[in-house]
């Protein structure tokens, strides 16, 4: 196991943070430009396009080891981990799905590589990742939840994966905050992949959990350049990137099946409540103010918790502890019963709710002050 956590952490948190070095360099010499704006909480132009360096930390690795699988099974080498070894043909086999999946991944990062440059239309940034969804969803990728309409499974897959590439692009707000939630999101269902294993099999998902390493430890050698205060954001390129592998790595993994409880499924809820929450609240607000819910603002949930007197980065703080109690009952629900589910649920649930009623009272206070 020793080997899985090195082998895909290492190598991939290397090569983003050198990538980002270039981006930074190089960067602003084609645009690629954060300027501050009456929306926007940082105050200095800062280099963005940080998305590229994640996606050469993803792909890159990735890269290297489909060629080391493809040299060993042509000439029969051993030197790989015993763990390698034993799963070698089944990683070659699954390995046009993971091509694929990184396909659909680079198509979202350049288009927001574009928007972050040139500022594009909603509506174009809408239909290119509805695109997207709808290919991979033909192409195999769906929720599974135990219902025989293929139709509606995969419509609500499609919004699924829209869903999530956008609630993480409206997380990313402050230094740190989009990428640092999207870790330990990551880290948080690759343990579920561990820990819980394949209902079938009764094994470890160790491709599933391999997949979701490589962008963990890619996020984490960014986070080193946007860390308060950044000094480098990873724009749109970025946040579409890390919403997407999310959300196509949840309909990759197993959760529920014959021998494992069907309230397992609700895994990627727990360990995604906090941007979802972001998301839903961003919109009614924008909505209730008639405003459109596409047009950026500081009405993130972030930004609520600065109104409360919170500084920036114990705001990320909040977010970040937020996230990781509520992922922390997607570890458990595979060993409860249905009360025991209901429970977990409803401790996510009152976490939110806590921080609904917390931000309501600072905003009544600021107003009567």
């Amino acid at each position: 196991m020793i080997y899985l956590l090195l082998g895909a952490i290492v190598p991939s948190t290397v090569v983003c943070w050198a990538a980002a070095w270039l981006v930074r360099d190089y960067g602003p010499r084609f645009g690629l430009l954060d300027r501050p704006s009456p929306r926007k909480v940082h105050t200095q132009t800062t280099p963005t396009g940080g998305g590229l360096a994640i996606w050469f930390g993803i792909v890159v690795p990735f890269a290297v080891g489909q060629f080391v699988l493809w040299r060993a099974a042509a000439t029969g080498e051993t030197w790989l981990p015993q763990l390698v070894v034993t799963h070698l043909g089944g990683l070659i086999e699954q390995s046009p799905k993971l091509w694929i999946l990184l396909a659909g991944g680079t198509v979202l990062m350049l288009l927001g590589l574009a928007d972050d440059r040139w500022g594009l239309s909603w509506k174009i940034r809408i239909a290119v990742q509805t695109l997207v969804a709808v290919v991979l969803v033909l192409c195999g990728w769906r929720l599974s939840l135990f219902i025989d309409l293929p139709v509606l499974t995969g419509v609500l897959s499609v919004l699924w994966i829209v869903t999530l590439v956008n609630s993480f692009n409206m997380l990313d707000n402050m230094d740190g905050l989009s990428a640092g939630v999207a870790a330990i999101a990551t880290a948080m269902l690759a343990a579920v992949m561990l820990t819980a294993g394949d209902p079938a099999t009764q094994q470890p998902q160790l491709f599933v959990a391999g997949f979701l390493l490589v962008p963990l430890g890619s996020l984490l050698g960014f986070l080193w350049h946007n860390r308060p205060p950044a000094r480098l954001f990873m724009g749109d390129a970025g946040s579409y990137l890390v919403g997407y592998l999310l959300a196509t790595a949840t309909l990759t993994a197993t959760f529920a099946g014959a021998d494992a409880p069907r309230h397992a499924i609700l895994a990627p809820l727990c360990v995604l409540a906090v941007p979802l929450y972001d998301t839903a609240t961003v919109v009614l607000i924008r909505l209730r103010s008639g405003r459109s819910p596409l047009v950026g603002d500081k009405s993130h949930f972030s930004h609520r918790l600065v109104e409360l007197g919170m500084t920036n980065t114990q705001a990320v703080a909040t977010i970040y502890l937020a996230t990781a109690t509520c992922g922390l009952g997607a570890l458990l629900l595979h060993q409860v019963n249905t009360v025991g589910a209901c429970v977990i649920l409803l401790l996510v649930g009152c976490i939110l709710l806590l921080i609904a009623i917390l931000e309501t009272t600072g905003r009544r206070g600021r107003i009567k002050l």
